[in-house]
């Protein structure tokens, strides 16, 4: 493995620094009936993220966290393998495992550059992971190498309204007018440290058909009536008018 990247060793040390405020919001997904998705916590039965049929399935989650993607996973019969770039996230999905009595192989690692054989998944998953805290022209493609002819690659991103009109100050709610341009979406540095990559829907197109992908479905995410989040710079009104999350599922061509 290479010398990390600028922006992964930035995530690097922001994640561990944060990671005790993730514990909970861990423990409780951990503890979730059913998946909910993005920061509104949408219901499983109303995004259809995940595939129908996941006994035996061999997945990996590109920047695990707590590992709770990976859980939701394991319950439904899936043999996943989560990779994280931080150590103190880790520790807590390995805390997480022993406390649910659910237990998966754990790799602490750059998912841009994962230490894994080609061809060895049938699943790539990434909620709020890879997919915006590596580079998609480094992470999409090395999903592509590790996934299977046929497999599927499954992300949660903001949505591309999320960027344009959130302000840089999280405590600041979202807009309702475009504060940043469209063209040029890439690399986003933030005021605490931190490193996120976004794309327009052109490029993200482009970039998963050249990564030998098909795109079957781009899912903005609604939520519904009564939902809420301890997030503030979307409030439900503003979620209900535009999407705040975009799901993306693609498969790799056979």
């Amino acid at each position: 493995m290479s010398e990390l990247p600028e922006h992964v060793a930035r995530n690097r040390a922001f994640w561990n620094q944060v990671a005790g405020e993730w514990v909970q919001p861990g423990r409780d997904d951990w503890a979730a009936p059913e998946p909910q998705w993005g920061i509104f916590r949408v219901p499983e039965s109303e995004v259809g993220m995940l595939p129908a049929e996941l006994e035996g399935t061999e997945a990996i989650e590109l920047g695990c966290g707590t590992g709770y993607v990976s859980s939701w996973l394991a319950r439904r019969g899936a043999r996943p393998i989560g990779i994280d770039n931080s150590e103190q996230q880790l520790a807590t999905a390995r805390e997480l495992q022993r406390e649910f009595g659910i237990e998966f192989p754990l790799i602490h690692g750059n998912a841009e550059e994962v230490p894994l054989p080609d061809a060895s998944f049938d699943l790539a998953i990434s909620e709020y992971g890879a997919s915006i805290w590596c580079d998609p022209y480094r992470w999409i493609p090395e999903a592509a190498r590790l996934l299977r002819p046929g497999g599927e690659l499954v992300f949660l991103v903001n949505s591309v309204f999320t960027m344009l009109c959130g302000p840089d100050d999280e405590d600041e709610p979202a807009t309702e007018r475009m504060i940043r341009p469209y063209f040029g979406m890439h690399r986003y540095e933030w005021p605490d440290g931190s490193v996120e990559f976004h794309l327009p829907h052109g490029e993200m197109i482009r970039l998963l058909r050249d990564s030998g992908f098909e795109l079957e479905e781009l899912i903005e995410l609604r939520p519904p009536e009564g939902a809420t989040t301890r997030f503030s710079q979307f409030d439900l009104e503003w979620a209900q008018r535009w999407p705040v999350e975009e799901v993306w599922r693609a498969r790799k061509r056979a």
